[in-house]
């Protein structure tokens, strides 16, 4: 009998780097430092560092995280309309370009090329506003080079924007793991106690799992009481349908008897 072949597959990897083509973007991705007299800021760089530390936290059954991934995911898509909003006033704008004339894309000749290190979607769900920022800061300088808007829409419309980016990294800041799990919120511990005084009760539905982002791990808690599981009527130490393996995941497999 043949001997079975041993597979020791690594980890999957994908290289990649994001592309900008103005300032403005530019200092998005790197924030707001103390030294422009206002509060400090972290850029997308910053943004995705701590939703690589929310999942983790998310992943080791903070319940706390779980609430934060849907208040950060509420915030990606009131973020996401805002820019839709001004995407659509300027193109509005450019609309008023005579059939006659034809422009081309408005690019950089040299652009900076930024890598990411992204282990979370919500992280890259920012990345795919700042790059719609960036397009939109390229179009409003069109628009403002080709008399179609004067400087001070320019400068407005391009402030609203940054501050919608802003406002979501700031909100993102206030992020720190609880250092709990779900049993230690369950049996009240010590470590539980000081938890709920620094960050607040954790909503029933998100703690028992039944209210949980789309991109959160797999639940893995039974600490549940059953008093709660009877008046659900539902098995609430299952697996959630809607868990996703992220690319990076040591192993990519189908969940185990036990993770059920």
């Amino acid at each position: 009998m043949a001997k079975e072949l041993q597979l020791n597959l690594g980890t999957l990897r994908c290289s990649m780097q994001l592309t900008l083509h103005t300032h403005h973007a530019s200092r998005i991705w790197h924030g707001r430092d103390a030294s422009e007299g206002k509060p400090v800021i972290i850029g997308l760089n910053g943004f995705l560092s701590v939703m690589n530390k929310m999942k983790r936290a998310a992943e080791l059954d903070d319940p706390y995280a779980d609430a934060w991934m849907l208040q950060i995911e509420e915030k990606l898509d009131e973020t996401k309309e805002s820019l839709t909003v001004l995407r659509e006033q300027v193109e509005v704008a450019l609309a008023q370009i005579p059939d006659a004339l034809s422009m081309g894309e408005n690019l950089n000749v040299q652009p900076v090329k930024l890598p990411l290190f992204v282990n979370a979607q919500l992280g890259f769900m920012a990345v795919y506003l700042l790059a719609d920022y960036d397009a939109l800061a390229r179009h409003l300088i069109l628009a403002h080079h080709t008399a179609l808007i004067d400087r001070r829409t320019l400068e407005r419309w391009l402030k609203q924007g940054a501050h919608a980016l802003r406002s979501l990294f700031s909100l993102a800041q206030q992020f720190k793991p609880s250092g709990i799990q779900r049993d230690d919120y369950v049996s009240d511990t010590p470590a539980a106690q000081r938890a709920k005084e620094r960050f607040g009760e954790v909503a029933q539905d998100i703690l028992i799992g039944t209210r949980r982002s789309p991109y959160a791990p797999p639940l893995t808690s039974r600490a549940v009481p059953q008093a709660q599981t009877e008046r659900q009527g539902e098995d609430l130490t299952a697996l959630p349908a809607d868990a996703h393996s992220t690319i990076d995941s040591d192993v990519l497999s189908l969940p185990t008897e036990e993770d059920r």
